[in-house]
């Protein structure tokens, strides 16, 4: 059995604002998420800036069904919170509680790439200052990772297969690629899928710094510079996308309105080294071939691709060398840009927002510019967007998240046509 597969509904946490429609303009307007970090002392670190979410308010969310009220946030981390809101904007934008659906053939797979690491440094303080008996009762569920995709399950009824993975920076592709495959293959009809991570305590900031990953600039406008000769590491953010999923034919049969098709998905590993990708981009080349292969698409179909571009040196010269292999001669052709260039890296949730930009790139022929580029590099020599945005019918797209530990996602949206 294999059956198409469309997105039908969309929501968003991310520094751009809360919210599909403020992030999207933001995007447009070619906007930055930046900000210098508040929440603690940035001297240790080195790290000025951060992708930080200001205008997530907790307190809209009490009571809302299907969101949480007051008691469940103090027992919620931040990273579950972003996630059920993004799923309950998601599920709203699509017009369906899907209750006309076995609700064992309705999913929520939502990855996250460390969870509740702010909680778990809270409660090893009260471990060390006061013993293990002082550790809260509600830290394990609190912090586990999967905890998202469970209580996106317990607000919304779905009971299918329901997942967290954790894949790094590939979590939140990864994610809507096994949904998307769940519901081709015949063994869910609707999912919710997507990625989120909350990220602004010291401790992750300098972990990240230690590993020279992330970019020590003071300058907003060029902290996170994908491509650009001058990159010197991503801008560490947070925040949260999830997509609703649903089979063509019952999107189609109860009018939902339709973004865009998911046609391909591409998973492959590198198999190289812990933290940089392999240096002839074989491996995530062969990532963007499969997601074609499986679309029925060759390279000259392909608009664009959403690139991960992460700003680091090693990445974004070695994705572009994979981009090479996959596309040949269309290389040169196919336009490319990287939505970290305004809200920085979100680790898990990278993919997932990103996917969100793909479809609407999609519904309104846009291609957003890589913005804050300036100096050309002689090996990044590709059609990055850099002098804004471009205006056009896009009819094929692909996502690309390349994790630690040598992950490749893929995803191939396009056009829905009968």
């Amino acid at each position: 059995m294999s059956r198409r597969v469309v997105i039908t509904g969309m929501g968003a946490v991310t520094p751009l604002g809360t919210g599909v429609e403020k992030f999207w303009e933001g995007i447009k307007a070619n906007r930055l998420g930046f900000s210098f970090i508040d929440s603690f002392d940035s001297e240790a670190t080195g790290v000025k800036i951060g992708g930080i979410v200001r205008d997530f308010n907790e307190e809209s969310y009490y009571d809302v069904p299907g969101c949480f009220d007051k008691k469940e946030a103090r027992r919620m981390d931040g990273f579950t919170k972003f996630a059920v809101a993004a799923a309950h904007e998601a599920l709203t934008d699509a017009g369906s509680d899907f209750s006309d659906i076995d609700p064992y053939r309705a999913g929520v797979i939502v990855g996250s790439g460390i969870g509740g690491i702010d909680l778990t440094l809270t409660e090893y303080s009260k471990y060390l200052e006061k013993g293990p008996g002082r550790v809260s009762a509600f830290y394990v569920p609190m912090m586990i990772s999967n905890m998202a995709a469970g209580t996106i399950s317990m607000k919304t009824g779905f009971r299918g297969a329901n997942f967290d993975v954790t894949t790094a920076c590939a979590s939140g592709t990864h994610s809507i690629g096994e949904a998307f495959r769940k519901i081709k293959d015949g063994y869910l009809d609707v999912c919710l899928a997507g990625g989120t991570e909350r990220t602004r305590e010291e401790f992750t900031f300098g972990a990240f710094a230690n590993m020279k990953a992330l970019t020590k600039s003071g300058d907003l406008e060029r902290c996170s510079i994908p491509f650009d000769k001058e990159r010197n590491g991503f801008v560490l953010g947070e925040g949260s996308g999830v997509l609703v999923l649903e089979e063509y034919e019952h999107a189609k049969a109860r009018g939902a309105k339709i973004y865009a098709e998911i046609a391909g998905y591409g998973a492959t590993c590198d198999g190289y080294h812990m933290t940089s990708p392999m240096p002839s981009g074989e491996a995530a080349g062969k990532g963007m071939s499969l997601a074609m292969e499986e679309a029925g698409l060759k390279p000259s179909d392909i608009d664009y691709i959403n690139a991960h571009g992460t700003s680091t040196g090693l990445n974004d010269k070695y994705e572009t060398a994979a981009v090479k292999l996959a596309f040949g001669e269309e290389a040169y052709k196919v336009k490319i840009s990287s939505t970290k260039s305004m809200i920085g890296h979100l680790l898990g949730a990278a993919g997932a927002v990103e996917a969100i930009v793909c479809a609407k790139s999609i519904q309104e022929g846009l291609i957003h510019a890589t913005v804050g580029y300036k100096v050309p590099d002689e090996e990044c020599d590709l059609d990055y967007c850099v002098n804004g945005n471009i205006e056009q019918e896009v009819k094929a797209v692909l996502s690309n998240s390349l994790g630690f530990g040598g992950h490749n996602a893929t995803l191939c949206f396009r056009k829905v046509t009968e």
